[in-house]
């Protein structure tokens, strides 16, 4: 990365260390990569809002979760103020998505219409639920709109920063 911090356009967030693990200050980390483990695979991590790149000692899954050793954290203490961080690699890193499929990142910020045209708000982050994720859109008021293409969502367009839905404004 020739030294430089990338622009925060050129990052996407991957997790976030979610709390303590152990007595030798060890986190707890959240991932949102498929599969859960390969956030342990991305070198370095850019931590926190400044960006703080680290190199995780060592990694492992951990029942339901991730746990890793950062360097210089010994103890649950210098642990806790970690946790909270959110950790992001560079875009760079990232394979290219497949078709039709996109990174949660670049969907948040994305203004959301009906395809009749109607604003709805954008897209302030998604959930997973297991069938499928939602999009939760806030605007004059938050929407949670289940991201199924072909049905919910008719249109993607990243160039545009849009996603066009098949939504009734009032639901």
């Amino acid at each position: 990365m020739s030294g430089q911090k990338p622009a925060h356009d050129e990052i996407v967030q991957l997790g976030y260390i979610a709390g303590v693990h152990g007595v030798k200050g060890w986190v707890k980390v959240h991932s949102w990569t498929q599969p859960m483990d390969a956030i342990l695979e991305y070198r370095p991590w850019l931590v926190g809002e400044e960006l703080e790149a680290v190199e995780p000692l060592d990694g492992r899954p951990q029942g339901k979760t991730l746990v890793a050793q950062l360097p210089g954290v010994n103890d649950p203490e210098a642990a806790r103020a970690w946790v909270g961080r959110t950790i992001a690699v560079p875009r760079d890193q990232l394979p290219e998505p497949p078709r039709n499929h996109y990174y949660w990142s670049d969907l948040v910020g994305l203004e959301v219409r009906t395809a009749g045209g109607e604003n709805l708000g954008r897209v302030a982050s998604l959930i997973e639920t297991g069938a499928h994720d939602v999009l939760v859109v806030r605007g004059d008021r938050e929407r949670l709109i289940p991201f199924v293409p072909g049905r919910y969502v008719q249109r993607v367009a990243l160039d545009e920063g849009l996603v066009e839905v098949d939504w009734d404004p009032e639901d």
